[in-house]
């Protein structure tokens, strides 16, 4: 079968790695992909948004099966137009995709239905909201209603960090039509922990559970970016935790999405945080995270587009989905400056053995070499039977890779090892 992957970053790479390993699959394509991805799928220069390039390609060369996996073309409705002309593909419709792409609509979906998440505020007039932080609990979050690159998001600390949060977000249009109406939440303290889930709106079929670092500096400090690593699974995740999970948040998005008319069928991100409470949704995201697909995947023992299929096709009940008892973690090697201003062109050396997987994210190919072009470039993930392990054979792997100007975090894990003393 031809399939088809629409992204080009770090996550489609540990995608086509795992969809690679089927017998099923004869050719397989990457819209856009990248410079590392070409080594794994035919690279095609269309752009995820590109929504009539990917549907005219798709038909042209008889595609037999899409996969969706960034957000934006999917909140868009790529998915809706490819199965409008009869490819079947992996991903939520356009209405399913708002429970992302509007954080108000995802918002209100859990305060309909009593999805347990923090309390917050919505606004769409700026003055009101200025108001507002002038006079809430500090520490607060704001966030944009609309898709923002994961920088959507400010904890301010202080009054004064809230304040110009919400200039930026709805005066000085940051985000552009994302900041026009915003969320000011409050603050939740606890664990934070991602969890995957297949699901066919019907079943749901959570998959191991990671822990991501968002924040640019080593001990969680700096700028928020994309994700400088992950791991998993999570040790705050804890069978007795992930069965409170499933009755009091999975299963009950799924209900809600569904008596809204919206099912949801592809690949469901729970964002969470395990407060004193009970767990709460920090967010939903309408697809595979990045970079906790590059931790989940390669402990997955299942064929990936058997089940992938299985959820299109609206039977994931009856397909068996198997994770390994083992570990995994991911260095993300990013340009020095990330996730502010940085150089590119640099080009990616390997220059020894590594014992797990390179997934590229901002590459590409110029004069004949693999030369960084991003923020964030690559992503090394390693396998242990023990999570010391898994960290220690990822960072032994970041010395026979790498770039000029490579920047990354030297404490990926490092709470998580805390966690399980």
């Amino acid at each position: 079968m031809k399939v088809m992957v629409v992204g080009g970053g770090g996550r489609e790479h540990a995608i086509i790695k795992a969809l690679k390993k089927s017998s099923e699959i004869t050719e397989l394509y990457a819209l856009p992909g990248n410079g590392g991805i070409a080594k794994d799928a035919t690279c095609v220069n269309i752009g995820a948004k590109d929504l009539d390039g990917i549907v005219n390609f798709a038909l042209e060369n008889n595609v037999d099966y899409a996969v969706v996996a960034p957000d934006d073309p999917l909140v868009l409705g790529a998915c809706d137009r490819l199965r409008e002309k009869g490819i079947s593909c992996f991903g939520p419709s356009k209405a399913a995709a708002q429970i992302e792409g509007s954080k108000v609509f995802s918002k209100n979906l859990m305060n309909k239905y009593g999805i347990p998440t923090a309390k917050a505020e919505c606004f769409s007039d700026a003055d009101k909201a200025l108001e507002y932080v002038r006079s809430c609990p500090v520490p607060t979050v704001v966030k944009a209603d609309g898709l923002a690159l994961g920088k959507g998001v400010v904890i301010a600390e202080t009054r004064e960090e809230a304040v110009q949060a919400v200039k930026e977000m709805m005066l000085d249009n940051r985000f552009g039509d994302s900041g026009k109406n915003i969320i000011i939440e409050e603050f939740l303290t606890g664990p934070e922990v991602s969890v995957l889930a297949f699901t066919d709106g019907k079943t749901v079929f959570p998959m191991v559970s990671s822990m991501d670092h968002k924040r640019a500096k080593d001990n969680d400090e700096g700028l928020n970016t994309g994700g400088m690593g992950t791991v998993a699974p999570n040790p705050y995740y804890t069978s007795d935790m992930a069965e409170r999970c499933m009755k009091e948040i999975f299963l009950p998005t799924i209900d809600a999405m569904n008596k809204e008319g919206c099912p949801f069928s592809g690949c469901l991100y729970f964002g969470l945080m395990l407060t004193p409470a009970g767990p709460k949704v920090i967010e939903y995201n309408c697809r595979f995270g990045d970079p906790e697909t590059q931790v989940v995947l390669p402990l997955l023992e299942s064929d990936l587009f058997t089940v992938m299929r299985a959820v299109s096709d609206g039977k994931l009940s009856e397909c068996e989905v198997k994770f390994a008892s083992k570990h995994a973690c991911c260095v993300i090697q990013a340009s020095k400056g990330y996730p502010g201003k940085y150089e590119s062109g640099y080009e990616i050396k390997q220059v020894g053995e590594i014992d797990g997987e390179v997934y590229y994210a901002g590459a590409k190919i110029t004069d004949g070499k693999l030369v960084s072009a991003g923020g964030r470039v690559l992503g090394v993930t390693c396998i242990g039977d023990t999570l010391g392990e898994a960290i220690e054979k990822a960072y032994a792997a970041t010395k026979n890779i790498g770039f000029e100007n490579a920047y990354f975090r030297k404490d990926i894990g490092a709470r998580a090892m805390k966690a399980k003393v």
